[in-house]
């Protein structure tokens, strides 16, 4: 009876660990914001299944098309990431639960996960919250495999890296950490298993169609990361990569410290130290590559559940005190944090008290410079704007069948076909993925072309020369977008082929 008390008082504070997980997220965005620009070009690409694409591989597509199934809503774009993240604290319990933890210990780490990076991982709809997930939920199987020595985890961590590598190659790196982690340590006899190799070919059958969609598009993904590392990653600082780990998790960094520690002194915890080598060995790949910060997010949760079962066993008797202290004290760091990590206030008002943000390194763009909102928030403007004005022009335009809407990037794209009162407008770009899905079948006379402010050639004078009517109909004029300024084109009556001139460009800037 008593175990089954436990049981149940557990499985309430789980729940509600889950509920306030999902009630945060209906209060981090204010109404202000549209969905993010990446957001937009996933949920085209559940319109367009297939084996991969050039920015991600499959499995964000097929959530997008459930989302496309469930209808297409904002509230399903917000809460699939939610649920990715829920599903990420109830393996870190789970965790928790599998080195002994109780009560406190419970509580301690979903405490740590709810109010930490996560919260705001998990805001937007991208590859990054499975990614986290996958991170998680592998190292969960192989701390399993290591107690109990049962060959099934190996399959579990089997399918958790195949279905991460489905999601983003980032999984890659926690490979890269855990095998000569687990040389380095007692936990070597793993590789003489021979069970680890079947669990291996289970992984490669898990990606082998993508792998092959990779070969026969001559592997996009190189192109994809020599394109990330010379216009993002080469503005990226090794010293604010590591600072930004301290961020990550301010709140519960003396759960995740205590969890290094006790690879070495809690004698229980010892069998784990390829935990520890794996963290190291991983994180210092990301360091010398100089990668984004919060491709290491996936790190650390796992710690936080040893952490967790750590500081319980030492928050006893006399100091058991502290229990209440480190619960207060995440919650309490949290607050500053949540001021300025998501957008609750409107983007006039960030502007206008950008100084936190900017000690913070928060209003650093990928260009390496400062703006006046944080990358991320001024993505998620301008959109339903753009949209509004591009249904406008499309609307008085009698040769609809005849029309391509042409945008000069995928968030232009993706939000013009996500806002759009026409669902078959099928805005298009020679940017990502979207170069592949140019209507070509029909003949193309009208076009409606979308052009960045930075572009420099205001007057159209080349597309003057194709088509009979040339004008200027509108800009997104919201000064906080990312896109402000850009420019909405009408071009009526081709003089010359378009499908052929677009054919050509389609060529030239379809990746090698």
């Amino acid at each position: 009876m008593t175990f089954l008390t436990g049981r149940f008082q557990k499985t309430l504070v789980l729940w509600f660990f889950i509920l306030v997980k999902f009630g945060l997220h209906c209060i981090i965005v204010a109404p202000e914001y549209d969905l993010h620009r990446d957001e937009y070009l996933h949920l085209d690409q559940g319109k367009h299944l297939a084996w991969g694409y050039l920015s991600v591989p499959p499995f964000t597509s097929w959530t997008s098309y459930i989302i496309l199934l469930l209808g297409n809503s904002e509230f399903w774009v917000k809460f699939f990431p939610a649920l990715f993240g829920v599903l990420t604290m109830v393996v870190v319990w789970k965790a928790i639960e599998a080195l002994g933890g109780n009560l406190f210990a419970l509580i301690l780490g979903a405490t740590a996960i709810t109010f930490s990076v996560l919260l705001r991982m998990n805001m937007l709809y991208q590859p990054n919250s499975v990614d986290i997930l996958a991170w998680t939920f592998l190292y969960f199987a192989i701390l399993q495999y290591i107690k109990t020595e049962q060959n099934k985890w190996l399959y579990f961590a089997a399918a958790a890296l195949g279905f991460g590598f489905l999601n983003k190659y980032n999984v890659v790196f926690l490979i890269a950490g855990l095998v000569p982690a687990l040389l380095l340590t007692s936990q070597r006899k793993i590789f003489i298993n021979k069970k680890l190799y079947l669990a291996a070919i289970i992984t490669v059958l898990i990606i082998l169609p993508n792998l092959v969609w990779q070969y026969t598009h001559h592997f996009p993904v190189l192109y994809h990361m020599k394109l990330l590392a010379k216009t993002q990653l080469v503005n990226v600082n090794r010293l604010d990569f590591l600072k930004e780990q301290l961020l990550f998790f301010l709140g519960s960094m003396f759960v995740i410290l205590a969890a290094f520690v006790s690879f070495f002194v809690y004698p229980a915890f010892r069998k784990y130290q390829a935990f520890f080598w794996s963290f190291v060995f991983t994180l210092s790949l990301f360091t010398y590559l100089k990668a984004k910060g919060y491709y290491a997010i996936g790190l650390y949760p796992i710690f936080i559940a040893f952490g967790s079962v750590y500081l319980e066993y030492l928050f006893t008797k006399k100091l058991i005190w502290l229990r209440y202290v480190s619960i207060l004290v995440m919650a309490a760091l949290f607050i500053p944090i949540y001021q300025v990590a998501f957008p609750t206030k409107t983007p006039s008002t960030i502007a206008q008290n950008s100084k936190h943000y900017q000690k913070l390194g928060l209003l650093r763009w990928e260009d390496g410079k400062d703006h006046e909102l944080p990358q991320d928030f001024a993505d998620m403007l301008g959109w339903k704007e753009l949209a509004g004005k591009v249904d406008a022009e499309y609307a008085k335009i009698a040769d609809k069948e005849h029309t391509l809407v042409l945008c000069d990037n995928y968030g232009q794209a993706g939000a013009i076909n996500y806002y759009s009162k026409y669902k078959n407008i099928g805005a298009v770009t020679m940017n990502a993925d979207y170069i592949e899905w140019f209507p070509l079948d029909e003949e193309i006379r009208n076009v409606i072309l979308i052009q960045n402010a930075d572009d420099d050639d205001k007057d159209r004078k080349r597309e003057q020369a194709f088509f009979e009517k040339v004008s200027l109909t509108g800009k997104i004029e919201n000064p906080y977008a990312r896109e402000y300024g850009a420019s909405i084109y009408v071009l009526l009556n081709s003089k010359v082929s378009v499908n052929e001139i677009l054919k050509s460009e389609i060529e030239e800037n379809r990746w090698e």
